[in-house]
C-alpha cells in the first residue's frame, strides 16, 4: 500500500510540476494527492484503530476486575 501511495505522489508532483502556474500546480497536488490520498489513508487504517481501542477496553475491563478482586480479598 505505501508503494502505491508513494507512485501516486511522484505521479501527481510530476503533473503538478507541469501545470503553467504555481497556483494550479499547488491546486492539482491539492485535490489529486493530499485530499484522496489521505481519504484512503484514513479508511485503511479503521481497522487497526477498532483493534487498539477494543484492547484498550479489555485491558482496562482486566484492571477493572483485578482492583474489585484485590478489594474483595482485603
Amino acid at each position: 500500500m505505501l508503494i502505491v501511495a508513494i507512485a501516486w505522489i511522484y505521479v501527481v508532483g510530476l503533473m503538478a510540476l507541469t501545470e503553467p502556474t504555481v497556483v494550479a500546480g499547488i491546486v492539482t497536488f491539492l485535490f489529486y494527492c493530499v485530499l484522496p490520498l489521505s481519504t484512503l489513508i484514513y479508511i485503511s487504517g479503521t481497522g487497526k484503530r477498532k483493534a487498539r481501542r477494543r484492547a484498550a477496553e479489555l485491558a482496562a475491563h482486566e484492571a477493572r476486575q483485578a482492583a474489585a478482586q484485590t478489594a474483595a480479598e482485603d
